[in-house]
């Protein structure tokens, strides 16, 4: 049976650790399609009314075993509790260009797609457990080698936009 056509509309979810005496870092992950291609958690929507927050929370159990605010989910062995409120929505969206390598996976003609972005903090140690058919590795760098790894121009462009969304999101807090 084949599978439908994805939606062009995404997420794009920097997670990481908080930030201590200027150091933070962020979590990468390989993908299984493409050797050597690293990104953060990305996932389009399954549904046309799942909101963004839902395939944003969806797409991190998916993708690294991360539970957000459930803790205990079955079949996501050692998923830590981290609270809802520690996934920020940056109220950000960029529209880009689908890489033609993935356009098979979308209705015909379509070569757009728009990523809505977050970034999601959680403790330094925090148990990774990856979809082995989605991506082979995963490393926890600080987030300046993070970005300048990712593939993804939009992608290092948002985990190098970190340090700045924080101190917006808590401003006279210590980064």
């Amino acid at each position: 049976m084949q599978k439908p056509p994805k939606i062009p509309q995404s997420v794009l979810v920097v997670i990481h650790t908080p930030p201590v005496a200027g150091r933070m870092d962020v979590l990468i992950i390989e993908r299984a399609d493409r050797a050597g291609f690293w990104q953060s958690v990305t996932g389009s929507k399954d549904r046309l009314d799942e909101s963004f927050l839902e395939t944003a929370v969806r797409e991190v159990a998916e993708e690294t075993g991360i539970v957000v605010g459930s803790p205990g989910v079955p079949g996501l062995p050692g998923s830590p509790d981290v609270p809802a409120e520690a996934l920020r929505d940056w109220h950000h969206e960029i529209d880009y260009e689908i890489y033609p390598v993935w356009r098979h996976r979308y209705a015909e003609g379509v070569t757009r797609n728009t990523e809505h972005w977050f970034s999601l903090e959680v403790p330094a140690g925090t148990p990774v457990t990856l979809a082995p058919r989605e991506h082979t590795a995963y490393l926890w760098l600080p987030y300046e080698e993070a970005a300048a790894k990712c593939f993804s121009s939009s992608n290092r462009e948002a985990i190098l936009q970190l340090p700045a969304r924080l101190a917006a999101s808590h401003p006279g807090e210590p980064q």
